[in-house]
């Protein structure tokens, strides 16, 4: 019996980052699958609506079905649902059923140690050397956003900020010495949290265009 599935992207919580990043991934991803934009929110909501309509035409395409499920996918906190423990079912309509599950990563032969990181395979707490790692967790994410997530300002490398951070939350070794390791572990355990805003572009962005934008936001 052929078995019917389809894919469908969608691109949440795209007011975190420039508008113009955003549309270049549509772009790509559109090509090959639906792709949606989308914003969970009460006050400022958007992309529910044509996520109902693509739900409705399978729903007509289907007619054969007794039931379509259909199941929400991706990393850990990209906003899939509130609840991530377990997997649940959602009666959308009455031949709609919307399966919710929790955030599963696995990582690939080609992973770096870093890609195994970003996609939160391996925990914080169970980084021997985090502070290692941040350095190159940096190169992700604008000075600003490290401000509007601790209050730092200025910094001049992954060190210092971490020694900054280290001092403000009172992670002390004996003799008042910052404790760069934990921090580091903080400042992992809230990168994959999703608590410090970071984006990949598309690589059809030049880094100059990337740039300018960010300068002008």
């Amino acid at each position: 019996m052929l078995s019917f599935k389809h894919l469908i992207y969608v691109l949440n919580k795209v007011d975190l980052v420039p508008t113009s990043v955003t549309a270049h991934w549509v772009k790509i991803l559109s090509a090959k699958h639906p792709t949606i934009t989308f914003r969970a929110d009460l006050n400022n909501a958007f992309g529910r609506e044509s996520l109902m309509n693509l739900f409705r035409q399978f729903d007509n395409f289907h007619k054969d079905k007794k039931t379509i499920s259909i199941g929400f996918v991706g990393h850990p906190n990209v906003g899939k649902s509130s609840a991530t423990k377990h997997w649940q079912y959602v009666a959308l309509t009455k031949r709609i059923f919307l399966i919710d599950c929790p955030g599963i990563v696995y990582s690939s032969d080609n992973d770096t140690d870093i890609d195994i990181i970003r996609k939160g395979v391996v925990r914080a707490e169970r980084l021997e050397d985090a502070d290692y790692y941040v350095e190159y967790l940096l190169r992700d994410v604008d000075k600003s956003i490290i401000n509007e997530a601790y209050g730092i300002k200025n910094f001049k490398d992954a060190e210092d900020l971490l020694t900054q951070l280290a001092i403000k939350t009172g992670k002390l070794l004996k003799h008042n010495e910052p404790d760069i390791k934990t921090a580091g572990k903080m400042f992992i355990y809230d990168w994959q949290r999703g608590q410090i805003r970071h984006y990949k572009c598309p690589p059809v962005i030049e880094e100059g265009e990337n740039k300018n934008e960010n300068e002008n936001k």
